[in-house]
Parts: C-alpha cells; sequence; structure tokens
C-alpha cells in the first residue's frame, strides 16, 4: 500500500506559518523576534535539509527500511510473516496508533542521544545554534543527521510494521515538531500532562544551565517525565537561547562543520586514545583534564555550592543564636 508522507503538503504550511508569524512579530509585537541574516541563514539550511533529504530519505528508506523489512518479514506461503513467528503488521487502525507511539519513543532516545553523544550532536547543534526561538529556528536543520536517523528507527519495520507507515508516522512527528518553535502560544492546560508543548520547547532550546538536556520527546512528553528530562518553564527565569558554544557565523559551512571543528582540536590536546575517544563519542563538554564540564558536571558543582553555602548560612545562625 503507496501512502504520500505529510511533509509533502507541510512544506507549504511551513512556509506560510512562517511568514504570518514573521510579519505579526515586526508590525504588531518583536520586532527583535526574528534577525535577517539569521533567518536567511536558518532559510538557507532548511532549504538544502529539504533537498538532501528528499534525496538520502528515498534511498534510506529503499536500502535500509525496505531491505530490512524484507530480511525479517519474508513472504511465507503468501502472508506476510515476521521471523519471530508472527504474521507482519496489517494497515488496521490500531497498528497506526501503536507504529506512532513506537515512532515517538524511537524519537526521544534518538534525540536524547544527539544531546548526550558529541559526535551526534556535532550535526545536531545547527538546529540549536541561533539565538533566535520562532518558527524559522524549525527548519535550521543539520545536513548529516539524516545518515544516520534511520538507524535509530529500522528496528520499528524488523519487528513488523510496514516502511510505508512508519514514513508517514516520521513525517506526523516532524509536522508536530515544527510548529513547537514559537513563543506565541502559552502553555496548554491539561495537554500540558502529557503532551511535548510549546512552552517545554522553549526549554530545550534554552542554553541556561537549568533547562539544558531537557524536554527531549516528539509528540508526548510521558517519556522525559519517565526517563528524568522533563522540565517545566519557569516564568522567572530570563530564558536565554542558543549554545554554549555557538558558530557566531552566518556562513552555513561554519554553522554546519564548527562542532566538528571543535572535536578535531579537542582530541589533539591528549595522545590518550581513550581521551580522543570520549571526546569524540563522550557527551558535550567532557575533557580529560576539567578545562570544559559537561552538563551534569555544571550542575553537581552547583549543587555542592549551594550545599556548602547552605551549611555556612546555618552555621552562622548557629553562632549568632548560641551568642
Amino acid at each position: 500500500m503507496d501512502f504520500t508522507n505529510p511533509l509533502v503538503y507541510g512544506v507549504p504550511c511551513f512556509l506560510g506559518f512562517i511568514a504570518l508569524e514573521l510579519s505579526y512579530s515586526k508590525v504588531f509585537d518583536d520586532k527583535d523576534l526574528y534577525n535577517w541574516r539569521d533567518f536567511i541563514s536558518s532559510l538557507s539550511l532548511g532549504v538544502g535539509s529539504a533537498i538532501l533529504g528528499a534525496l538520502i530519505k528515498t534511498v534510506s528508506i529503499i536500502l535500509v527500511f525496505n531491505f530490512a523489512y524484507d530480511l525479517f518479514n519474508p513472504v511465507v506461503d503468501g502472508v506476510r510473516t515476521n521471523i519471530m513467528g508472527w504474521e507482519s503488521f496489517s494497515y488496521a487502525w490500531y497498528v497506526w496508533i501503536i507504529c506512532m507511539l513506537l515512532d515517538d519513543f524511537t524519537y526521544y532516545w534518538f534525540h536524547r542521544q544527539n544531546h548526550m553523544v558529541r559526535f551526534l550532536w556535532a550535526a545536531h547543534i545547527v538546529h540549536h545554534s541561533s539565538d533566535n526561538f520562532n518558527l524559522g529556528t524549525a527548519v535550521r536543520n543539520g545536513w548529516f543527521t539524516i545518515l544516520y536517523k534511520p538507524f535509530f528507527y529500522v528496528w520499528i519495520v524488523i519487528i513488523g510494521f510496514p516502511p510505508e507507515m512508519l514514513v508517514v508516522c516520521l513525517g506526523i512527528e516532524a509536522l508536530w515538531q515544527f510548529q513547537l518553535h514559537t513563543k506565541y502560544i502559552k502553555k496548554l492546560g491539561v495537554f500540558e500532562k502529557f503532551v511535548n508543548t510549546h512552552t517545554m520547547h522553549q526549554v530545550h532550546h534554552a542554553c541556561n544551565i537549568e533547562y539544558m538536556d531537557k524536554n527531549h520527546g516528539g509528540i508526548l512528553n510521558v517519556f522525559d517525565r519517565i526517563f528524568g528530562t522533563w522540565k517545566e518553564l519557569d516564568d522567572d527565569v530570563d530564558i536565554q537561547y542558543g549554545v554554549s558554544t555557538p558558530p557566531n557565523s552566518y556562513n552555513l559551512y561554519v554553522i554546519l562543520m564548527h562542532e566538528y571543528q571543535n572535536i578535531w582540536q579537542d582530541m589533539k590536546k591528549s595522545s590518550n586514545w581513550y581521551h580522543k575517544f570520549m571526546y569524540t563519542f563522550g557527551p558535550p563538554g567532557w575533557s580529560h583534564d576539567g578545562s570544559t564540564l559537561t552538563v551534569k558536571q555544571i550542575r553537581k558543582e552547583m549543587a555542592e555550592e549551594k550545599l556548602e553555602a547552605e551549611i555556612k548560612e546555618a552555621e552562622k545562625e548557629k553562632e549568632l543564636r548560641v551568642a
């Protein structure tokens, strides 16, 4: 059965909503919401990603999804059967729901690993490298993520879900992700309990230390809640967008490659091969000499400093009471 990827219809809508938000912000609200040079860079990266995506995704679907599906779900006596013995899944409505849930679960881990593994972060940082948060940033996608993304999802077709179904679910996920990149939609009440909302995605794009590496979910936020990465937007926090090592350039090559260059420079700091490995595949911020810290290490230091300050304050109060 053939299906059309929802992104075919989504792209014109993307451009329309971007134009609407841009016009509204410039005329009625925040003239600084869109920086023209930054926006042009984001749009150019989005166009390049769309072109490469159309080529690479087609190849990946044929070579990865279809190959894996046929290999693990051969036709036996005229029936598509998984090698584990069950009949491969149909296109029933409940199968679509299950596939969408599995897609969302996979998206969470795919997205989280893009933040936890520096070599993957080097591709994903492109999306976070703008210090603006708007619908233009939504299309600011790295060009290399496409090369490894299918391998995170291939398990879904291996267990028997049709490749076409998975591609549609991926498209739906992308549509939801796009519209999250706006500040004009506030908290959504009861939906905040289980849906990944716009305010939660603001947290995800923030470089405030309390917000970093939070809210990796796609459509649902339940996986963030389960695995300890959920964080609610605090209206009292002055949110800052971007990354701790920005490219400081509007040049597409610099935006796409700057973190790979940073990795290479860091690898040359030590002759130890374990250190080189960790600079490449360890968490962003890791260093062999403590010159830079990971988000976890920074939070640990901050917690220890806070505890130490509280102890000193308690001791001072105790001395005053004794006196």
